[in-house]
């Protein structure tokens, strides 16, 4: 406004020259009385003209004036409503504030967060997850995201407040591994380091511990490296930083899982003068040299080799020292066929399961049957069998030992 009215400041109007007007070459001699009319109407235009322009030079000097003496003069939304307004829509800045943010660029060292604040905001790669990534796209941080972050800090050097998402997540992994110690649940952890007192394994992206006296295996802490084991939770201690885990409760409660007499597949791990151990699901457990064929067997190797896939018969198992104990003997359908033909017996092993487990439950009921002789009024009678209530596959969980009882016959 005030560059137009400096350019209006310098307009002048030129007086009327009435010379000009009289000149002869302009207006002819002949017809004087005519010739009057043009020239009044031109000093009409010219004066109402000159009266315009006057008018709007006095308009921009007096606009000119007001804008260098009283800028904000008549502007109801002045400076301090300015400041008020910032203050009023500004929001907590201190550490450990939780803000919402959107991306809106990225680079290889992490994010630009758009948090509506005076200053800009960043997301540093390594505080972009949980777990170590290289980039925050890997992580689904792209341009237009829309997040909830939490400030951690702020660079001096420009005032730009830096923000974590990885604080967030670590907060919501310890909730939920004391919803999983509350629910007794097992889960599995991968195995990412060890010391001279257990191993480090990652559970919910979180670093716990598992003491050498919680794992149910004989594997040294190399063997376990990188490998997924099942863990239950023993201590966990946010405020500690403290999360303290146990392989060998989890293993406790996947063998109660398994019932005495029941066959399952497992893989040959290791070979031992004395038997096998065989791996069942993440249970490591004990083929011992009596319990592989009828036969007398004097090299485990030329029976069995590490890597082999076999069916097993679960004969007893030890919760508290997580050892379970396996046959196959009690799998063949003759003596021997372990050594002579491995391949019939795994062929056969439900069947021969199946028959062994309803022989242990007539001689457990028989057993019963035979308590209750002296107990009449207990109203229980015997079957024509001689059987006490109607036969089941199903044995109790523990309390059997079926090592000693002698193979069972397949009738054909």
């Amino acid at each position: 406004m005030a560059s137009l009215a400096q350019q209006f400041t310098g307009l002048r109007c030129p007086p009327l020259s009435t010379s000009r007007l009289s000149k002869p070459s302009v207006f002819p001699k002949q017809n004087k009385m005519p010739g009057l009319l043009p020239i009044v109407s031109a000093v009409a235009i010219s004066n109402a003209q000159t009266k315009e322009r006057l008018k709007l030079k006095e308009l921009f000097e007096d606009a000119h004036e007001r804008c260098r003496t009283a800028p904000m003069e008549g502007v109801s939304f002045n400076l301090d409503s300015f400041y008020s307004a910032l203050e009023k829509y500004d929001f907590n800045s201190e550490i450990g504030t939780k803000v919402k943010g959107t991306v809106f660029n990225i680079d290889n060292y992490g994010a630009l967060v758009d948090i509506t604040a005076k200053s800009s905001a960043y997301l540093p790669v390594q505080e972009a997850c949980i777990h170590k990534i290289k980039s925050v796209e890997e992580v689904g941080i792209v341009p237009g995201v829309r997040e909830e972050f939490v400030i951690i800090g702020e660079n001096e050097a420009d005032d730009s407040l830096i923000l974590s998402l990885k604080s967030i997540q670590y907060d919501l992994a310890w909730e939920r591994c004391r919803q999983l110690q509350a629910e007794d649940v097992v889960v599995k952890g991968k195995v990412v380091g060890a010391n001279k007192g257990g191993v480090v394994a990652v559970v919910e992206g979180l670093r716990g511990f598992v003491p050498f006296s919680q794992i149910s295996t004989k594997s040294t802490a190399e063997e376990l490296l990188d490998k997924e084991i099942p863990l239950k939770f023993v201590e966990v201690d946010e405020e500690q930083s403290r999360l303290v885990l146990s392989n060998r409760k989890a293993m406790a409660d996947n063998q109660a899982q398994l019932g005495i007499g029941s066959v399952v597949l497992g893989t040959v791990q290791s070979l031992k003068p004395y038997g096998a151990f065989i791996d069942i699901g993440g249970i490591n457990g004990l083929l011992h040299v009596s319990q592989i064929s009828h036969d007398r067997v004097s090299d485990i190797a030329t029976v069995l080799q590490p890597g082999d896939t076999l069916k097993v018969m679960i004969l007893s198992h030890d919760r508290e020292r997580g050892r379970v104990s396996l046959s196959t003997k009690k799998l063949e359908p003759t003596p021997g066929d372990m050594i002579r033909n491995p391949k019939l017996v795994f062929e056969k092993a439900e069947e021969m399961a199946q028959t062994f487990r309803q022989r242990i439950a007539q001689a457990e009921a028989m057993a019963r049957a035979d308590m209750l002789r002296f107990q009449p009024e207990s109203g229980l009678t015997l079957s024509s069998d001689g059987i006490l209530g109607p036969l089941t596959s199903d044995l109790p969980v523990e309390g059997l030992d079926l090592s000693d009882f002698p193979p069972a016959e397949v009738t054909e």
